[in-house]
């Protein structure tokens, strides 16, 4: 049986990802856990986050979380970062007066501001709800009409500098990156496991994937 780690560092949307999971494979065995021996002998990991990046980085350094990660990106096993899990694979993030992340890849996490405008009207922040999602031909997009609404709650965003990563951006008052993918590394700013049909799909293209492009 085909086994999926989901990390568990206290600060993810565990039951809703772990659900999700099992929703669109009940043959995978879907394990949420911290113990790095299990992830390590995991088939795929997924980090998930919600909260503040301060309190969520913390953690991940404080259980050994960042080795769990480093390990998994390097065993070339198919690994996915949702929302927080996302921002956190960045240099740094603006919240909290700067925070230091795990730097896998170029890029950081500002924040929208606080007189973010579209069309001359003011945008709420935190930007929460459903966007329309353009993206590449990753195999994760598989099945996934361009232009897609998933389902998004976050103050930051994500500006990669390695442009030729990105897999997919949005716009709230500014175009940002919701996806990014290297090798066998897949993450995204949205939550997949609460964006229904297309949220789905992405989540078992996740579990169907081999980790290459």
């Amino acid at each position: 049986m085909a086994t999926v780690a989901v990390i568990d560092y206290g600060m993810g949307n565990l039951h809703s990802v772990s659900k999700a999971l099992e929703h669109v494979s009940p043959e995978t065995d879907v394990i949420v856990t911290a113990d790095p021996e299990k992830v390590r002998n995991a088939d795929r990991v997924i980090l998930p986050g919600v909260g503040a990046i301060r309190d969520c980085m913390a953690e991940i350094r404080r259980l050994g979380v960042d080795k769990e990660v480093a390990e998994a990106i390097m065993s070339g096993k198919p690994f996915l970062g949702i929302c927080v899990g996302y921002q956190a694979l960045m240099q740094d993030s603006e919240e909290n007066n700067g925070v230091n992340c795990l730097a896998h890849f170029d890029g950081h996490v500002k924040y929208f501001g606080e007189n973010l405008t579209e069309n001359g009207e003011r945008l709420k922040v935190p930007h929460m709800g459903w966007n329309e999602v353009y993206h590449d031909d990753h195999p994760l997009w598989d099945g996934i009409e361009d232009g897609s609404r998933f389902y998004f709650v976050h103050s930051y965003y994500v500006k990669a500098d390695q442009r030729d990563l990105v897999s997919a951006t949005c716009t709230y008052g500014l175009e940002f990156d919701v996806a990014i993918s290297r090798d066998n590394v897949f993450a995204v700013q949205f939550h997949p496991e609460k964006s229904s049909k297309v949220g789905l799909q992405l989540l078992q293209n996740f579990l169907n994937w081999d980790g290459k492009r």
